[in-house]
């Protein structure tokens, strides 16, 4: 029976998009009254608006990759332990950077030696440094040479950061995991599993079951005695990683089985199940990305399974792919285009007043076309990264 292993174009499509999305309604965070149905819903409201969803469909396609690049890994001929080792490799690298873009978010003017968006833009160029993809012909003793010059700035950046009050100062911590850290955990917990597991699919459904019940049980009062269980600190956010592995598994399955274009009709089916049990869970904390409600969880999962579905169906299955051509890097260097508005908002900063921009380009629908014309740049600058080969190992 042959198996898809390759790289799943419509999966490069869906990451992209997110990824696009992200930079988005990062930017309109900065954004001044701009529709509520496009940015986060507030601490306390029961509610789904756009910002909600693209988390957790990034955290959903990381679970879609995680069978194919371990499946592409070993028919490059990589080992067991080789495998092993690099789940364990990138999981540190992301919780490395989110431990790090945490610590920028709780920065004070204490007695550091630099600012907080000097702290942001010196941390965000190491990352650079450790995890750039050196080119093949650079001696090993300078590839080692820049990732020692990023290794000693995360390190300087730690001696002297100061976090909490001038009077209480305090030095790095995790407050929480920040996004990158978070997508690490998941990643780590899913990957391990499914390097353990494979394509058995109830075990693989069960572990999905498993993740969504921490979100549950901490709606009802009987969360504390489960929650050293939840397989890495990320607790129901596991889900949405876990379901994007229970849906690649099940894609390749039929597509192995010449039944692409059904699969992803049973894909699709499944899409109203998982809202309707999103509301039914409704009770249990709201519909609250905040709260990592079971509610957020199950309408997000379906949300992106209906996503798969078109987008398999368009491009994988009819193989339209021009259409997305332009963003296309935001998918296959995600994590390049998504360190680079850091960067961007560190120097403006750094800049001053003088650069700001004026406050009517940034209010209303105005601003909404101002940070979608923002995500765009940067996707094409990365595009630019791409083809001068700057991107991440991670």
């Amino acid at each position: 029976m042959t198996r898809i292993t390759r790289r799943l174009a419509s999966i490069d499509a869906f990451r992209a998009i997110t990824m696009m999305l992200m930079i988005f309604v990062n930017d309109l965070i900065l954004d001044i009254g701009v529709p509520d149905w496009l940015e986060h819903a507030r601490e306390g409201e029961d509610r789904l608006g756009l910002a909600d969803t693209v988390f957790p469909a990034f955290l959903f396609i990381v679970g879609l990759s995680i069978p194919l690049a371990i499946k592409a890994g070993h028919e490059r001929g990589a080992s067991r332990a080789t495998t092993f080792w690099h789940i364990l490799r990138r999981s540190f690298a992301l919780l490395v950077m989110g431990f790090f873009l945490v610590n920028y978010e709780e920065f004070t003017k204490g007695p550091a030696l630099v600012s907080a968006f000097g702290f942001l833009l010196i941390i965000t160029i190491a990352f650079f440094f450790v995890w750039l993809v050196y080119p093949a012909d650079w001696p090993l003793w300078r590839k080692w040479l820049f990732r020692g010059i990023g290794i000693a700035a995360l390190i300087f950046m730690a001696l002297i950061y100061k976090g909490g009050t001038p009077d209480h100062p305090m030095g790095l911590r995790t407050h929480w995991w920040g996004i990158l850290g978070l997508i690490g955990w998941c990643y780590l917990t899913c990957a391990l599993l499914y390097f353990i597991i494979g394509d058995r699919m109830p075990l693989l459904s069960f572990f999905f079951l498993y993740f969504l019940a921490f979100s549950i049980l901490a709606h009802t009062g009987e969360y504390s005695f489960l929650q050293y269980l939840s397989l890495g600190g990320s607790g129901g956010l596991s889900a949405f990683t876990m379901g994007g592995v229970v849906t690649t598994v099940f894609y390749q399955r039929m597509t192995g089985n010449g039944k692409a274009s059904k699969g992803l009709l049973i894909l699709a089916a499944w899409v109203p199940v998982l809202i309707a049990a999103g509301f039914l869970l409704r009770p249990y904390g709201g519909i609250a990305k905040l709260g990592v409600t079971p509610s957020w969880i199950l309408i997000c999962t379906g949300i992106s399974v209906g996503c798969v579905a078109i987008l398999g169906t368009i491009v994988d299955i009819k193989g339209k792919q021009d259409w997305y051509r332009l963003i296309r890097p935001a998918g296959t260097i995600t994590l390049t285009c998504y360190l680079l508005p850091d960067i961007h908002f560190a120097i403006l900063k750094l800049l001053g007043p003088a650069v700001e921009l004026p406050e009517a380009i940034r209010t209303g629908w105005i601003g909404v076309a101002k940070s979608l014309l923002f995500a765009f740049l940067i996707v094409l600058l990365t595009g630019v990264f791409e083809k001068k080969k700057i991107r991440l190992s991670v």
